[in-house]
């Protein structure tokens, strides 16, 4: 095994994606089942992630769903990836991570990102509008002034105040300045654009100043890895979610995961076949050897710590297989 893919920790983010044929509930469960499945195989974290309205995803509430996580599994790291701080005030999110902290100690994350909703009605059902983006580097300072006890306003944030919850910027961009700024570790995606993932991973480091948080910038790089026996069943995992990709992209709707064997019989316009076979290109897939390649390049090309992987497909089986690939390569 490669010494930089062993010196490297490997995490699970699981968006609870649902399938089609299979209902939200369902999709809540299994995201509880790879949990147990990823501790089982040593990997280092499970996060959960924030959507809103978007019939292709069932997890709207991700510290509600890092509850059950944490409570269905023993020692892996359980946090978000991420709440979505412009959609929340932040004293509710330190009071929401300050009782997960107290009923799991020492086993949560706070995985904070910048986005608002996915479309202008998700935003306007939440009170939300795109520049609440804008004012993330002041919401971020807010959030963890309320676990150091500085409150403008008296009030204290409890059991937060005093616990110490690991925060995380997920970010491309401007989030990366911000996460430098503040001192935190910084998650980065995606691999399928490397140069652009390369230059806010340069600039997060140039500009990092150590905290209370972090005394050196910690670099978590975050996308679709896919392991199986053959480089063609590896890309049959890739399928359900390109689709669904190119398909939100010219429909404005994300949808649940089609079969693979769905997409493939399907005609598609011209626009959503560029959309669709863009979502298949530069993903990590392939056998072990080829994901070990792969991975080995990542790492000496990003210089990244930690590799958060974010796959989601229809075929459960075939997924969990690509997760015991996976820690297979990592040496888990």
């Amino acid at each position: 095994m490669s010494s930089v893919i062993a010196s490297a920790r490997f995490s699970v983010l699981d968006r609870s994606r649902t399938r089609e044929g299979h209902t939200s509930p369902e999709a809540l469960r299994d995201t509880v089942a790879l949990a147990r499945e990823a501790e089982r195989l040593g990997y280092h974290r499970f996060w959960v992630s924030e959507h809103h309205g978007v019939p292709g995803v069932a997890g709207s509430a991700p510290t509600v769903l890092a509850a059950a996580v944490a409570g269905a599994t023993r020692t892996i790291r359980v946090g978000t990836g991420g709440v979505m701080l412009p959609n929340h005030r932040p004293l509710v999110v330190a009071e929401q991570f300050g009782v997960l902290e107290s009923l799991f100690p020492g086993r949560v994350d706070m995985g904070l990102g910048r986005s608002v909703g996915f479309t202008d009605g998700v935003r306007r059902a939440l009170g939300r509008d795109k520049d609440d983006a804008d004012d993330f580097a002041a919401q971020l300072d807010e959030l963890l002034g309320w676990f150091l006890g500085a409150s403008p306003t008296g009030v204290r944030a409890r059991p937060s105040e005093g616990l110490t919850v690991p925060p995380f910027v997920l970010a491309m961009g401007e989030g990366a300045s911000v996460a430098a700024a503040t001192g935190l570790p910084l998650v980065i995606g995606d691999l399928r654009d490397r140069d652009r993932m390369r230059r806010g991973i340069d600039r997060y480091r140039a500009r990092f100043r150590a905290s209370r948080w972090a005394s050196e910038p910690y670099v978590v790089v975050s996308g679709t890895v896919a392991v199986a026996a053959t480089p063609e069943r590896a890309r049959r995992l890739l399928i359900p979610e390109a689709w669904s990709m190119a398909y939100s992209r010219t429909h404005g709707t994300f949808p649940p995961l089609p079969p693979a064997e769905r997409v493939e019989s399907l005609a598609m316009t011209a626009k959503e076949r560029g959309f669709y076979e863009a979502g298949l290109a530069g993903q990590l897939a392939g056998t072990e050897e080829e994901v070990a390649d792969g991975l080995e390049s990542l790492l000496k090309d990003t210089g990244a710590q930690e590799v958060l992987v974010t796959t989601s497909t229809h075929d459960r089986e075939a997924l969990l297989d690509s997760y015991r690939r996976l820690a297979a390569i990592a040496g888990l």
